[in-house]
């Protein structure tokens, strides 16, 4: 782990008295307000977050423009919550940011403002990779709900994003749809165009109430805009409906586009470029959409493995909804690599999953993750739902090597938390070889 890791890995997630806005504001306005300059894509909702930066960042790109995208969380190493067209920015990008930043951080506490928290730090790290690279477009993902989230002292964006939203954060957000829906609305602007799902009735509400209150320019985009497709056994997914059928044919898309990013249509971004958004052609979402990915989600690692970040019930059910799919199309059985933080509705998850599936072994690894749920509990709300062999590993590369044995010809997925999929994709790297 490089000096930069290490410092950043040391700043408290959260602090005993939480930053405002104004002091978030406060800190931009000592950078001289970065932001003001920048043409800001504000994305928010509880699933499909970042698969929808990706593939923004792939049709901009594809486009001609430069895009600079700011997602969460990281799945190896912090860097990638940085990218440029798409890509990690250079490490000696990511290191200016990083000392920019802390010297900021030094010179506002002696003003008297309290430390950044980890995730403010790296909002403010954004700010200085992009100032650097000077993109025509930023990506910005929110970290934690919308009206309260750091990334909300912007603002003029060109556009607001949320997608699908489901019970996750409860503590911090509320405890129904509609409290969510109006925590994550609180990214909406005066007179900017937002594109929303508006599948799920209740969220839809507060989200279009919010909208008509602020003059926003609503984009609504519900399930008749998207179909399943056929592809390959390379990439399970499914694909935006737009008359795509005949221009992407039965090629694969990398990475996949599921409901929760349906609004990547055409008309969502076929907005009036007084809004200071571009028009995107067929042609470029069809090849922004073949060219982009998305690790971590469906991502086949090997012969019929996939490994999906589904960390909560609503991408739970999304990826069941695959499982389903695809267990029908090949009828082969389903094994299951799974590990879940404390926080989550874990057992909702796994009932989730299970459902009406043919699933014939279960693998529990427990993660290095401090937040690991407790791995009996999980052991014991699989066996509730499931009559299969459920065995329990203390690490993942264990859980992993046990998992990838049982296989045999069936499909393999590895879900339900992205603590283990990081640690995975870890144990896929190639092995550094040793000194002589």
């Amino acid at each position: 782990m490089s000096a930069v890791e290490e410092y950043l890995e040391r700043i408290p997630m959260w602090a005993a008295k939480k930053n405002s806005l104004e002091d978030v504001r406060a800190y931009l306005e000592e950078m001289g307000s970065p932001d003001r300059g920048m043409k800001i894509i504000h994305v928010a909702g509880t699933n499909g977050k970042g698969s929808v930066c990706s593939y923004l960042t792939s049709m901009l790109t594809e486009t001609g423009y430069k895009v600079g995208t700011f997602i969460s969380p990281h799945l190896e190493e912090i860097r990638e919550r940085f990218l440029m067209n798409g890509d990690l920015v250079r490490e000696d990008t990511y290191e200016r940011a990083f000392y920019r930043v802390k010297e900021l951080s030094e010179k506002m506490v002696e003003k008297g403002y309290q430390p950044p928290t980890y995730f403010e730090f790296l909002f403010y790290m954004c700010m200085a990779v992009n100032e650097q690279c000077k993109p025509d477009f930023v990506i910005l993902e929110t970290g934690l709900g919308g009206r309260l989230d750091v990334t909300n002292v912007v603002e003029h964006p060109v556009l607001t994003v949320i997608t699908s939203i489901s019970m996750d954060h409860m503590q911090y957000l509320g405890n129904t749809i509609e409290e969510i829906a109006g925590e994550k609305a609180g990214i909406l602007k005066p007179g900017v165009p937002v594109v929303y799902d508006a599948s799920c009735e209740e969220s839809r509400t507060v989200i279009e109430a919010r909208a008509m209150e602020l003059k926003c320019p609503k984009i609504p985009v519900g399930r008749d805009a998207y179909t399943f497709m056929k592809r390959d056994a390379k990439r399970p997914h499914r694909s935006p409906d737009v008359g795509w059928r005949s221009a992407c044919g039965d090629s694969a898309v990398p990475g996949g586009i599921s409901a929760d990013e349906r609004f990547c249509r055409s008309e969502g971004y076929e907005y009036p470029s007084e809004n200071g958004l571009c028009w995107f052609s067929l042609e470029d979402i069809v090849q922004g959409i073949l060219q982009g990915y998305w690790p971590g989600r469906m991502e086949r690692v090997l012969p019929g493995v996939y490994l999906d970040g589904a960390h909560n019930a609503g991408g739970i059910e999304a990826l069941h909804e695959t499982m389903t799919r695809m267990q029908k199309e090949t009828g082969k059985s389903i094994s299951i690599l799974f590990g879940a933080v404390a926080d989550k509705e874990h057992k909702k998850m796994i009932q989730n999953l299970c459902q009406d599936l043919n699933i014939t072994h279960v693998t529990i690894a427990h993660m290095e993750t401090s937040r690991c749920a407790d791995t009996e509990q999980l052991k014991g709300e699989f066996a509730e739902v499931l009559n299969c062999p459920v065995e329990i590993f203390q690490t993942v590369e264990e859980g992993w090597k046990h998992f990838l044995e049982n296989q045999g010809d069936g499909l393999a997925f590895c879900a339900g938390s992205l603590y283990l999929i990081g640690e995975v994709k870890s144990l896929l790297k190639p092995k550094e070889a040793e000194d002589d």
